[in-house]
């Protein structure tokens, strides 16, 4: 509902293969161990809601108060994530 009503940038910090495997479509790839040197690339969605995906939700905690902590007001984490949202059956981009 925030991609489509808020304008919502989507940031999947997966590793590589899992994004190739499939993600959200119009998603942001920054693997998670790559975040605290690559967070400046995010700068110019500052004043846009963020949506942080993960495999199960959890590691997406982490990357919220990295974004936070970096100037980010309106972040949030997709609960359950991509593998939530692939069981409940919505749309994935394969590479």
């Amino acid at each position: 509902m925030l991609i489509n009503r808020s304008d919502a940038v989507l940031l999947d910090i997966r590793e590589k293969k899992d994004f190739d495997a499939g993600h959200i479509v119009d998603s942001i790839h920054i693997p998670m161990n790559k975040l605290g040197s690559r967070i400046a690339e995010l700068d110019k969605f500052k004043a846009k809601p963020v949506i942080v995906a993960c495999r199960l939700g959890q590691q997406s905690t982490d990357a919220v108060k990295i974004l936070k902590s970096a100037g980010f007001e309106n972040v949030v984490r997709l609960s359950g994530g991509i593998t939530e949202w692939r069981s409940d059956n919505l749309p994935l981009v394969q590479k």
